[in-house]
C-alpha cells in the first residue's frame, strides 16, 4: 500500500482525458494535476524548451511527494520522456505507447494514421513504436496544430472547427487508413468532429484509458495502490479561473478550485 498521490501533467486541458479515465479506473488514488496553461501550446516548441517546461514541472511534483509521474502530453512524451526518466526520482509513463499498442490491437488492416501537433509528428514516435509492435503497418502522420488551441479556446462545438478537421483529414482518404491515433491529449474533446469527417468505418484511438489500465497495473505489480477515498488537486500556471471553466467541458463535472502555480516560482 502507498497513498502518496500520482501527479499527472500536460500543457493545458487536454490531459483531463487522461485524468477523467484515471479518476474511474483508480477512484482510490490521491491525484495531482499540473496544466502549463502559461506555455500552451507545447507542439510548436523546440525539444530544448519542451523539455525544460517538463523537467520543471516534474520537479514541483516531486516536491509533493508523488509516487509516480504521467505524462499526459504526447509532445512531452515524445520528447522529453527519456531525459525525465533519467532525472527523476520517481517511475515516469508516458501516453506514446499505449496509444500504439492500442492502434496495432484496433487496426484491421495494419494502415494506421497518427494525428498529432507539429513536434510529436516531427519526432516519429508513434511511427516508430507502431512499426516496432507491427513491421509491417502502413503508418501516415498528419499534423493538425490549430486543434489544441480550439480545445484550449473551448471550440470543440465551433462551426469553423469542423471546417479545420475537414481540412487536415483529408489527405487521409488516399491512405485508406481503418485506425487514426489522437495523438494529442487535446484531440479527444474533438472526437465527434473528427469521427464525423472520417466516417464510421474508421475506428478512432486515445491512449486515456489503455494509458489509465497499465498505471493500474504497474501499481498492483509494484504493490504501491492507494486505499480509502481519492481525491484530486489541480495546477495551472496561468488564469486558474479560466482554466477551471473551460475544464468542465472535459471532465462534466465543475472544478472547485484550481490553484496558481507559476514555473520558476
Amino acid at each position: 500500500m502507498n497513498n502518496a498521490p500520482i501527479g499527472i501533467f500536460d500543457s493545458g486541458l487536454g490531459g483531463l482525458t487522461i485524468l477523467k479515465a484515471l479518476q474511474k479506473t483508480l477512484p482510490a488514488e490521491r491525484l495531482i494535476y499540473f496544466g502549463d496553461t502559461a506555455n500552451v501550446p507545447y507542439g510548436s516548441k523546440s525539444r530544448e524548451t519542451v523539455t525544460r517546461f517538463s523537467r520543471d514541472i516534474a520537479q514541483f511534483l516531486e516536491q509533493k511527494g508523488v509516487k509516480l509521474i504521467i505524462v499526459a502530453c504526447n509532445t512531452a512524451s515524445a520528447l522529453a520522456l527519456t531525459r525525465l526518466r533519467k532525472t527523476c526520482r520517481v517511475p515516469v509513463l508516458g501516453v506514446i505507447e499505449p496509444g500504439a499498442q492500442k492502434a496495432v490491437r484496433s487496426s484491421r488492416g495494419g494502415r494506421i494514421a497518427v494525428l498529432g501537433t507539429e513536434a510529436t509528428v516531427k519526432s516519429g514516435a508513434y511511427r516508430q513504436q507502431i512499426l516496432k509492435l507491427a513491421p509491417h503497418a502502413k503508418v501516415t502522420q498528419v499534423p493538425c496544430p490549430l486543434f489544441v488551441p480550439l480545445v484550449e479556446e473551448g471550440w470543440s462545438k465551433n462551426p469553423v472547427t469542423r471546417l479545420i478537421a475537414a481540412q487536415y483529414l483529408k489527405p487521409l482518404a488516399k491512405t485508406q487508413a481503418d485506425t487514426v491515433i489522437l495523438g494529442c491529449t487535446h484531440y479527444p474533446v474533438l472526437k465527434p468532429v473528427i469521427a464525423n469527417v472520417l466516417g464510421k468505418q474508421v475506428q478512432l484511438v486515445d491512449s486515456a484509458q489503455t494509458l489509465a489500465q497499465e498505471v493500474k497495473n504497474y501499481l498492483i505489480s509494484h504493490d504501491e495502490q492507494a486505499q480509502g477515498r481519492g481525491s484530486l488537486t489541480i495546477y495551472a500556471s496561468d488564469a486558474p479561473e479560466r482554466f477551471k471553466h473551460l475544464a468542465k467541458h472535459i471532465l462534466g463535472t465543475r472544478l472547485k478550485t484550481v490553484r496558481l502555480k507559476k514555473l520558476n516560482a
